[in-house]
């Protein structure tokens, strides 16, 4: 019988302990390896050994996002499901799926089997930022070139000016912006289209 290969990666002892122990009463599925730090995990993980990573988004020494953004350029074909006691925002070209640490056992295996054996994404406790919302959510290369300025915190008359267009203009797809990205502020504004890479 092939069973599914796992690296869990969470700096809670207790919730890796607990979902070691959940999983590992699964015939087809196998938990290889155990970190509780990313650094760790970056530096021990081979691909050929594992077929999912399961990791929190939010740790010490290196957070959830670069240590994805790290593993993936070491192992670009490795499958990720982020877990996390709260909703992220998170890239759908950057993992395969987003579990709450709360959900069901029913819920773990069916992301788990999705993701690896189907090939599909598993988003379903993250309903604000599902794969359908970020998708919807992309900006145009215009609208990116205006976040990316009002990251730089330019105002909208110095945006205008650069870019040679109207404050009017600006205005238009600033709106158009927030009404996509969900947002309601500039900060809002950056701090959103950073974590979805329309910002650097």
């Amino acid at each position: 019988m092939h069973k599914i290969k796992i690296v869990l990666v969470d700096d809670h002892k207790l919730f890796l302990d607990g979902l070691s122990a959940l999983l590992e009463k699964e015939k087809d599925i196998e938990i290889v390896d155990i970190f509780l730090d990313a650094r760790t995990a970056l530096e021990a993980i081979q691909i050929n050994d594992i077929e999912l990573l399961i990791t929190d988004i939010s740790m010490p020494n290196m957070n959830g996002m670069e240590f994805i953004e790290k593993i993936k350029k070491k192992h670009p074909n490795l499958k990720i499901l982020v877990v996390s006691m709260f909703q992220q925002l998170i890239s759908n070209n950057m993992v395969d799926g987003f579990l709450l640490k709360d959900s069901s056992k029913e819920d773990f295996i069916k992301a788990i089997k999705e993701i690896v054996l189907n090939g599909n994404a598993y988003f379903k406790n993250n309903s604000d930022i599902t794969i359908e919302t970020i998708n919807k959510s992309s900006l145009t290369k215009r609208e990116k070139e205006i976040v990316a300025l009002i990251a730089k915190e330019k105002t909208v008359d110095e945006i205008a000016n650069e870019l040679f267009l109207s404050r009017m203009t600006i205005e238009t797809h600033k709106k158009n912006i927030f009404l996509k990205l969900q947002v309601k502020t500039n900060a809002g504004l950056v701090r959103k289209a950073l974590m979805l890479g329309f910002a650097n």
